[in-house]
């Protein structure tokens, strides 16, 4: 079985030969999944940097000292996949989250598209916005990663626009779009950014604000995905392109 992964901002863990662990993710270690002496475990800072190690010491119900193995410094994941996702309805955000955090999606951007039912406004919108961050984070882990996603502040349709512009890649995700995601020649530098529009569709006025931007209109397949999966599609498929699944 792989080792455990856990996050760490213990300044040690860049050059110390022996790495603390405590605090909400030390109690997870201890408590949740019992970790002892002698058992090995991964750390990472979640930007690159990760440790290999052994449980040294074990302390009360949340605290761990790891004794350093071996270290590794990841270089960013090039190109840089960016998913602009529209708000979804209920949990339905949480779980294409998770599902793009698991395929590798560098970038999530919450976007206030004009046809979401669901919106984010006051108290809602920060608390909608720290379960996105909170599943990325705990995605990113499951999925082994040391470059855990951004999760963005929430875009409008202008915001989204101006992200399409400076993008190596740009487009957006529909329907009756022709070309074919498949057969997408992708670059491999800079950012591929896809656009997921709500479950009611991207609105005309939004297409138009995307293609003055650059950005084209792209099909998936022959069947019309819901939101809340169409990301982790897309996102499998220019995987495979860009030649980070290689």
């Amino acid at each position: 079985m792989s080792a455990p992964v856990f996050l760490s901002d213990d300044p040690a863990l860049r050059t110390g030969r022996r790495v603390v662990l405590d605090g909400s993710e030390g109690r997870h270690a201890v408590t949740v999944r019992r970790l002892t002496v002698g058992e090995d475990i991964v750390l990472t800072d979640g930007h690159g940097l990760s440790v290999r190690g052994t449980v040294a010491v074990v302390e009360g119900k949340d605290t761990l000292h790891v004794d350093v193995l071996e270290r590794a410094e990841e270089p960013p994941p090039a190109p840089r996949l960016v998913l602009v996702q529209a708000l979804p309805k209920g949990d339905r955000g949480e779980l294409a989250v998770e599902t793009m955090t698991e395929v590798g999606v560098d970038v999530i951007v919450p976007w206030a598209a004009a046809r979401c039912v669901t919106q984010w406004r006051g108290d809602r919108g920060a608390k909608s916005l720290a379960k996105w961050r909170a599943t990325a984070r705990e995605a990113g882990k499951q999925a082994r990663r040391v470059h855990l996603p951004e999760v963005t502040e929430l875009m409008t349709t202008r915001q989204v626009a101006q992200l399409l512009r400076t993008a190596a890649l740009a487009g957006v995700l529909h329907e009756a779009a022709s070309e074919p995601l498949a057969a997408l020649d992708v670059p491999g530098e800079g950012d591929l950014v896809l656009v997921v529009g709500p479950e009611g569709g991207v609105a005309p006025e939004e297409l138009a604000a995307f293609a003055e931007a650059g950005a084209g209109a792209y099909r998936l397949g022959p069947t019309v995905l819901r939101t809340s999966t169409a990301g982790v599609s897309a996102a499998s498929v220019v995987m495979a392109r860009s030649g980070r699944w290689a």
